[in-house]
């Protein structure tokens, strides 16, 4: 555990097959700063689970019978439920991947990830990070909205733009308020903005955006 100045970061496990939930929980309860707080077994369990048990990241599968990953994406959405969630896949296939990363996931990784690169990856989405594998960016930029047209950057400030621009870098607000002498607080307020000028959903869209476009 923790040496008590930080509080771990909370993991929930959701994986229709037991045997890769209990060797990713194997992987992650050697690692001092994650808590495996609870699992499921289905999208609508774990979407259950992630409203009582409040974990910051959730690792979820795709593939599962009844309420899939993607459905449970949307769902923790439509909840407002503000766990990042980190697809653990089987699946290399970028027509499996994408759709979830649209429906709000925050990365992924595959199932037969290093333990260590698997902590890493937890620790870099709690922190605000977007794991977007470069070659999946051209996929998720085909279909990207009309709405996300190159028009509306008109109406980003200057300093909207440099959020923008350390967003698709894959910095975390902190790391964005560092680099450009800004509160997080200030930060939080301007990706807000960004996200409603722009009329994205979240960090991934927006990050999507600033590389298609240009921005930063």
């Amino acid at each position: 555990m923790p040496d008590g100045t930080t509080a771990p970061i909370r993991v929930l496990l959701v994986d229709d097959h037991q045997v890769v939930r209990r060797g990713l929980r194997t992987f992650l309860e050697v690692q001092d700063d994650i808590e495996v707080v609870g699992e499921a077994a289905d999208g609508a369990e774990g979407v259950a689970k992630a409203q009582e048990l409040h974990p910051h990241v959730v690792l979820m599968d795709l593939k599962m019978p009844g309420v899939d990953g993607i459905e449970a994406l949307r769902r923790l959405k439509e909840e407002g439920n503000p766990a990042r969630v980190l697809i653990v896949t089987s699946f290399t296939e970028h027509r499996t991947v994408v759709p979830a990363l649209r429906a709000g996931a925050a990365g992924y990784v595959y199932k037969d990830v290093d333990p260590e690169a698997l902590a890493g990856a937890i620790r870099s989405v709690h922190a605000g990070h977007v794991l977007l594998q470069p070659e999946l960016a051209g996929a998720l930029l085909a279909d990207d909205s009309p709405r996300a047209a190159q028009g509306r950057g008109g109406t980003l400030t200057e300093r909207e733009r440099e959020v923008l621009g350390h967003i698709a870098d894959g910095q975390s607000n902190r790391e964005i308020a560092r680099a450009l002498n800004l509160s997080e607080k200030t930060v939080k307020t301007h990706v807000s903005n960004i996200l409603m000028k722009l009329d994205l959903a979240d960090r991934t869209q927006a990050a999507l955006w600033a590389v298609r476009h240009g921005a930063g």
